[in-house]
């Protein structure tokens, strides 16, 4: 029997745990508050990503600065600050709830995107809910041509799923 691949936080350093798990539990507070699961999710997702670096940038600075950094970077790839996005909040209400200016927050979270190649709809920091959304996703190069995989034949898109170049099959999470 192969070994287990070590988890996240079995990867990264004992000096960098105590602040990860810090960041992480004002990440959740914040989130719970006022976003919901999915951003904490990928919060925890993006902080694990920072406290694996060597060195961890993590461990420079305040706490709530890195928490802050990390929903604002993810915000900002899901249009958090645009109210035609669900769920909503203004950049000055988000660095408010972590008690950041919003200068402060800003900038680390531009450094954060700059670090990990983040823009907008960049599908690995694209929200679960908003993937359907997200066309960089579902765009699958067939034959030579740009193709929306929405718009193929089933057994097209269960190859391209089995394949790994789409993360489910659009016509299954319609139906549930």
């Amino acid at each position: 029997m192969p070994p287990s691949e070590p988890t996240k936080r079995e990867m990264m350093s004992k000096q960098v745990e105590p602040r990860y798990l810090e960041i992480t539990a004002l990440i959740d507070r914040v989130c719970r508050q006022y976003l919901n699961e999915e951003y904490a999710e990928m919060g925890r997702k993006l902080a694990a990503r920072l406290a694996q670096k060597s060195p961890s940038p993590l461990l420079r600075g305040r706490p709530e600065v890195w928490a802050c950094a990390i929903v604002y970077a993810i915000g900002t790839v899901n249009f958090l600050f645009s109210p035609s996005f669900e769920p909503y909040l203004s950049a000055e209400e988000l660095c408010q709830a972590f008690g950041v200016k919003k200068n402060t927050g800003s900038n680390k979270a531009v450094q954060i995107r700059k670090m990990f190649g983040m823009r907008y709809m960049t599908p690995e920091w694209t929200l679960p809910s908003h993937i359907i959304r997200n066309h960089l996703v579902w765009l699958v190069i067939m034959d030579g041509m740009l193709v929306d995989i929405r718009d193929m034949p089933r057994e097209v898109q269960e190859l391209a799923y089995k394949q790994g170049l789409i993360p489910y099959i659009p016509a299954d999470r319609e139906k549930s």
